[in-house]
Order: C-alpha cells, then structure tokens, then sequence
C-alpha cells in the first residue's frame, strides 16, 4: 500500500531533473502539475519556466498541464507556453492521466507525471501506470504553515527515502 504512493523520482525543482536522461531512457511525454510545482500558489509562469518549456519541446518532448484548476487558471498559466491541458481533473483518479497520455501520442508508460504532491500527482500516476517524478512543494516567500497533507506526506517521504526505490533515481541529476 504505501508504495502507491512512493514516486518513481524525486528532485528539488523541475529544474534539477535530467531530462536528456529521460529522452534516453524512452519517455517522450511530460505531464505537469503547475500550483507549487512550476510556480507559487496561483501565480503565473516565469521567463525561467517558459523557457524550460521552450527547451523541452525542442527537446522532443511532449508536453501537458494536468490541474485540479479551472480551465480560467490553467489558461492564464499557459498565456507565453505551448503545451496541450487537462483542467478540473479530478487528481488523483487516473482516468485523465491516461488521457494526457493518449493527448500527447505516447503510451502511459512513455509519459511521467511531474508534480508536489503525493497523494494527488504521484497516486494518480501510479494507478494509470504513469511514472512519476516528486519535486519539493514551492512556497511563498516567509511561508511557514505546513498543513495536515504536507505532514502526512513528510512521513510518507520519510520511508521512501529509505526505500531502494528512492536510492535507485529516475532521470534526477546526480544520481
């Protein structure tokens, strides 16, 4: 059971996973979180985020917004990206990761769910087959308050980091 929630990767920022190592290892579609995940709670992308987008298409990569957001949020985030979306989504039920996956024209085992949180992005991942990558959660500037969630996930986290799982990495710079 606890491995449902157990990711197939984990990295401090989108920015710290090795997605040339991804391209390698067959996987061809990127599915995103965006609120804590890309950007702050409700904020909108940044040039660093657009351009890594920029960079990931040229890549090869397909890519797409999976968010429990309204299609209003989803597009205001998307206003300077290229990227296909799934908003209302319903995470964590895989029904709309797998059809991210069909979106992007790749099989669900060729996509990887990149998102905060564990029980919303990574179990929806897990129950669709996806692969998943955990990122450490953005906060806003001086937030302190770790809500009921985020502490029920820090136990989680504490025996996936103990796990072979973890040690093992997927696609995560220096591993």
């Amino acid at each position: 059971m606890p491995g449902l929630f157990y990711p197939s990767g984990y990295a401090k920022s989108v920015f710290d996973i090795d997605y040339g190592k991804l391209y390698e290892a067959g996987f061809r579609g990127l599915v995103f979180d965006i609120d804590q995940t890309l950007v702050p709670h409700g904020g909108d992308s940044t040039p660093e985020i657009d351009a890594l987008f920029q960079r990931l298409r040229a890549m090869g990569f397909g890519t797409l917004i999976l968010s429990n957001n309204n299609e209003a949020r989803v597009k205001r985030f998307l206003k300077n990206i290229d990227a296909l979306y799934i908003c209302d989504a319903g995470k964590p039920r895989p029904r709309n990761y797998r059809r991210a996956a069909e979106l992007l024209g790749v099989p669900v085992e060729k996509a990887v769910c990149i998102g905060d949180q564990l029980f919303t992005d990574v179990l929806g991942a897990n129950l669709s087959g996806m692969a998943s990558i955990l990122v450490d959660f953005i906060r806003e500037e001086g937030e302190t308050y770790i809500g009921k969630k985020r502490r029920l996930e820090n136990l989680v986290l504490f025996f996936y980091k103990r796990s072979k799982k973890y040690r093992r990495g997927a696609g995560i710079k220096g591993r």
